[in-house]
């Protein structure tokens, strides 16, 4: 797919915004700093929202400060990220959608659903939390924002080291570069800070609208407590966890993750998320594989089902000689291509 960057005007500035794809909108909120063009070299990052755009109309941006948008910044605060996503909002003439939100974006995600529950449709967050103070003990965040501000080149390289655990050295090196592409150093801290001060843990319960969290299980940046926390504190919320340390969810496992929202979207436009029967597969098969797109290891899913992990290893082994397949994450393709050609069963 190709992408075509446009600008939109906020209070604060403007904000360089994409659209990909068709289907019903998703507001996407990339989080700390972003660069939409670089993000879009990113072959992981691409076929993740393409993945997304196959149903849907992806709509991100580079929040004031970062990327493409309007360098000069003068708040730092929940309120002047909600003023920008509203001015966002406004400017596509947007009525009804789903918002998606990242890092610090799931937080203003959140705050922002609380406010427009009649707007938005559903609410993803990946790998935030509900008190930006959680992150680290205080002085480990001083540390690290003062070191950004004095040396951003050893600054974002440590970063990248949090994000990507046992990375190679490439992906590491690029991140870093990203990051010092995206941000100033006195931009990036700024940033980081405010993700330090969001508390949005009281509002949480105030949440009405079919909320989907998803986190890595292995996360360095956010632990995986911390999205467990904020999923407890919305009422109904569904948890995913999602295998892995890398942070951003499009660098470990994206079809996985891009399979799993999309069936959580496609349950709330109406459907069960159970696929049609299949001749190849039994009943009991064809329930495997749908908990294994949604990204759950097979210890989850026995515990889902009541029956042993030996029991879903064998279906697990059965599926894959079915169907021609070798990993998960041809099987989680297999589940999206199905649902699409075939539709879902109604309860």
């Amino acid at each position: 797919m190709k992408q075509v960057v446009r600008f939109a005007s906020t209070p604060g500035g403007r904000i360089a915004y994409s659209v990909v794809g068709s289907g019903p909108p998703i507001v996407y909120l990339l989080g700390w700093v972003s660069h939409l063009g670089l993000a879009w070299e990113m072959p992981s990052h691409r076929r993740f929202v393409e993945a997304l755009a196959q149903d849907h109309t992806v709509i991100r941006y580079d929040k004031l400060g970062c990327g493409l948008s309007d360098r000069p910044r003068e708040a730092f605060t929940l309120e002047s990220e909600l003023e920008t996503l509203d001015a966002l909002i406004g400017h596509l003439g947007l009525k009804r959608y789903t918002i998606f939100g990242s890092c610090e974006g799931g937080q203003v995600a959140a705050a922002h659903a609380v406010r427009n529950p009649d707007a938005v449709a559903s609410l993803l967050v990946y790998g935030s939390c509900a008190r930006g103070g959680d992150l680290a003990p205080d002085p480990v965040k001083r540390s690290i924002l003062s070191l950004i501000g004095a040396h951003w080149g050893m600054g974002s390289r440590v970063l990248a080291d949090i994000w990507f655990p046992g990375a190679p050295a490439e992906v590491t090196d690029m991140f870093a570069r990203v990051q010092r592409a995206a941000a100033t150093a006195e931009m990036a801290a700024a940033l980081l800070d405010m993700f330090y001060r969001i508390d949005v843990a009281d509002i949480l319960p105030a949440i009405r609208v079919p909320t989907l969290v998803l986190h890595r299980r292995g996360s360095r940046a956010v632990p995986f407590e911390l999205g467990r926390e904020l999923a407890s504190l919305i009422p109904g919320a569904q948890l995913v966890a999602l295998e892995g340390r890398m942070q951003p969810i499009y660098f470990e496992g994206e079809d996985i993750a891009a399979a799993t929202i999309l069936s959580f979207l496609r349950d709330r436009a109406g459907g069960t998320g159970r696929l049609s029967t299949d001749p190849r597969l039994t009943d009991r098969e064809l329930q495997v594989v749908a908990h294994i797109a949604e990204g759950l290891t097979n210890a989850e899913i026995a515990r889902l089902l009541g029956v042993s992990v030996r029991t879903v290893d064998a279906h697990v082994e059965h599926v894959r000689t079915k169907l021609g397949v070798r990993s998960r994450a041809q099987m989680a393709v297999w589940v999206s291509e199905q649902r699409q050609s075939r539709g879902l069963l109604r309860r």
